[in-house]
């Protein structure tokens, strides 16, 4: 009788949502979202998370470089709907409408920090570095809670180190495709006396509900598979930059959830 040998895994978007499956499973299910109890709370998740909010942007700007053309003279890129779809995401999340007026995502969460009363010195001090001299930023950094700092190095390793492929993987399965269900864990969570204080953050989260849980997940998962192609080396890249995504996220929600004055008070 010949020897049986097991199947070959052809690399594909299953093959990388089957490997992130259980790491997806622990951070839709983490303790983070029934403990933010109070305003207290929101506040210290508010003042790490922003920190994921804006690191975000540069993800999401360096796949704009990589997949449209933003050279003069310009030349059409390679994969158009993928340029398409970044070009979206670019409109929405740096200039979508908010009450009348145009302002990006990122700034409408400093908004909704500071009518929460959380503390947004930080990220300031981050962004006038970053303004004034680029490199500077880094250092600027050590003012983020620790678990921040750990989030938005992990980011930017994708970021200056990964693949395209990489970056879009972790785009794709450590953001757009997970944050409908995070976020939903939060509103779900989050009591109508609460909820009323917070109008703004709520606004956030129910934003990026409804544009992230429409079509852009499959959106992008197709710009992950066009990118991979036929490498399995991309494949892999892929799959492991989406694990990665994902561990940082859990060590991220881990933290603050340790830090929360209502969980402290508890021990």
């Amino acid at each position: 009788m010949a020897e049986m040998t097991a199947p070959v895994l052809v690399p594909s978007i299953e093959v990388i949502e089957q490997r992130i499956a259980p790491l997806r499973a622990r951070l839709n299910a983490h303790p983070l979202y029934a403990s933010v109890k109070t305003i207290e709370d929101v506040r210290v998740f508010m003042e790490s998370h922003v920190f994921a909010v804006w690191d975000f942007m540069s993800l999401l700007k360096s796949l704009q470089r990589e997949l449209t053309s933003v050279a003069v003279p310009w030349v059409p890129t390679k994969f158009a709907a993928s340029r398409r779809f970044i070009n979206e995401i670019v409109l929405g999340e740096e200039s979508d409408m908010f009450h009348g007026r145009p302002a990006s995502h990122f700034e409408i969460y400093l908004d909704a920090m500071e009518r929460a009363g959380a503390d947004t010195g930080p990220m300031r001090v981050v962004l006038a570095r970053a303004a004034s001299t680029p490199a500077a930023w880094q250092d600027a950094l050590e003012l983020a809670p620790t678990e921040a700092r750990a989030f938005v190095r992990s980011t930017f390793r994708i970021i200056t180190q990964g693949s395209v492929a990489a970056q879009a993987a972790a785009f794709t399965f450590g953001r757009e495709d997970m944050i409908p269900d995070l976020f939903r864990g939060f509103i779900r969570e989050l009591n109508a006396e609460l909820a009323g204080h917070l109008s703004t953050f709520v606004w956030y989260l129910e934003r990026h509900i409804e544009v992230d849980g429409e079509d852009h997940g499959p959106l992008s998962l197709r710009m992950v598979a066009d990118l991979c192609g036929e490498s399995p080396e991309l494949w892999e890249e892929a799959a492991a930059a989406a694990e990665d995504a994902i561990r940082a996220r859990l060590a991220l929600w881990d933290c603050i959830l340790a830090s929360l004055p209502s969980v402290q008070a508890s021990k």
